[in-house]
């Protein structure tokens, strides 16, 4: 098989997820299409030489609807012959175009690819395009359906994560990301946002709250007791699966789950050959790549068995890994992760994550590669693995080496 590289990476800044948020005005269609020029204009590119745009978005209905790759690569001014590819991973769908991409270069279909995501979530609310498992009373019931806060408070439960200890990751969150954003290590890959006059918009994430402490922290309500615990009563579900509890311990805040937020990202993904053919030095390469299924009213435990996954792809073992990226959809699963694995902190999101800097559902795990990606060649580790949980019950996982 062709190996596959990375050659480059941006992304927007997250913009408040609201309606005062800084991207609020900013279209997904044009947000999306901001990354697509981008990358065309830092590698130089003829854009006819790209075989697809494919990318994640997670509510596509209304505005983010269709196919807004496509419409998105006609808006940056693409080749028309360039086609393009939505895709929905639910939280890993930016990832997920990043591996189908490497995949089609792998298997020869094609040697140039751009893939990334988008989500403006202050502009399109989240689950508006429907809930299958959540609304069909037989799915629901046989998949043990519960809203994934409760599925966060569960896993804490399940694994003896407290609520300080949910607050003083969240709260070193906070610490790493204002501290990255202070040391510049964001610069090579965010592109300022600007209007269609050239007035810039947003150049800096702006969900971030670096006067963050634990005991501030404290102070807030648990977000999900009341669904679990009163009506519709969640908490009833899940221990219909977990017995083994008497209750579940509420412990997820909005200050140590993940941000509300608008973004996008877009990486470029080929052969060798094509770097070559078009004078582009890769940056680094998809080494493996996994997708898994887990169990669907925990949810959100998929991280675990897709990095034991793509490690096994990889041929690897987990201290073979420099750095790790573990979206920070809710505190409990990062914990989790290394409490599975005995993993170093200090390797794990030393950029801070989606708790600090905001989750754009169809954005982040092209995000966190492109994150992953600047921290392997700021910091000279030589392998990174990026994982995210994904609603309903999945987990993927990539791991790239750099060049």
């Amino acid at each position: 098989m062709t190996d596959a590289y990375i050659y480059d990476a941006v992304r927007t800044p997250r913009g408040r997820g609201r309606p005062d948020g800084g991207l609020h005005e900013v279209t997904a269609l044009r947000l999306a299409a901001l990354t697509l020029m981008a990358i065309r204009d830092r590698s130089e590119i003829d854009t006819a030489e790209i075989e697809d745009v494919i990318l994640g978005c997670v509510t596509a209905v209304g505005e983010q609807g269709g196919c807004i790759a496509r419409a998105a690569s006609l808006y940056a001014g693409y080749d028309e012959a360039v086609p393009g590819l939505h895709v929905n991973r639910f939280c890993a769908s930016g990832l997920e175009a990043a591996m189908l991409a490497a995949a089609q270069v792998r298997a020869g279909v094609g040697d140039l690819y751009v893939a990334g995501g988008v989500e403006m979530m202050s502009r399109v609310a989240m689950a508006s395009d429907g809930i299958a498992m959540a609304v069909d009373p037989v799915a629901a019931a046989g998949a043990g359906f519960v809203p994934q806060g409760v599925s966060a408070d569960l896993i804490a439960t399940l694994h003896g994560f407290s609520r300080e200890d949910c607050d003083a990751y969240a709260a070193e969150s906070q610490r790493r990301a204002a501290q990255a954003w202070e040391d510049g290590r964001f610069d090579r890959s965010v592109i300022p946002v600007r209007d269609v006059n050239g007035v810039k918009i947003l150049a800096r994430d702006e969900h971030m709250r670096p006067e963050t402490t634990v005991e501030s922290l404290a102070a807030l309500k648990p977000a999900f007791r009341e669904i679990g615990e009163g009506m519709p009563g969640f908490d009833a579900v899940a221990l219909l699966k977990y017995p083994q509890l008497e209750r579940i311990d509420h412990v997820h805040t909005a200050g140590n789950s993940s941000g509300v937020v608008d973004g996008a990202a877009a990486l470029l993904i080929g052969s060798k050959e094509a770097g070559a053919r078009l004078g582009l030095s890769p940056r680094a390469r998809i080494r493996a790549v996994a997708r898994v299924g887990s169990e669907p009213t925990v949810m959100l435990t998929g991280p675990v068995p897709a990095t034991e996954k793509v490690l096994w792809a990889a041929g690897m073992q987990i201290a073979d890994i420099d750095l790790f990226e573990v979206n920070e959809a809710f505190s409990a699963v990062v914990l989790r992760f290394l409490q599975a694995f005995d993993a170093d902190p200090a390797r794990v999101n030393v950029n801070g994550g989606a708790i600090a800097l905001g989750h754009p559902l169809g954005a982040t795990g092209a995000m966190l590669l492109g994150t992953a990606l600047d921290e392997m060649e700021r910091s000279g580790g030589a392998t990174a693995l990026v994982t995210l949980c994904v609603a309903a019950g999945m987990g993927a996982a990539v791991i790239i080496e750099r060049v």
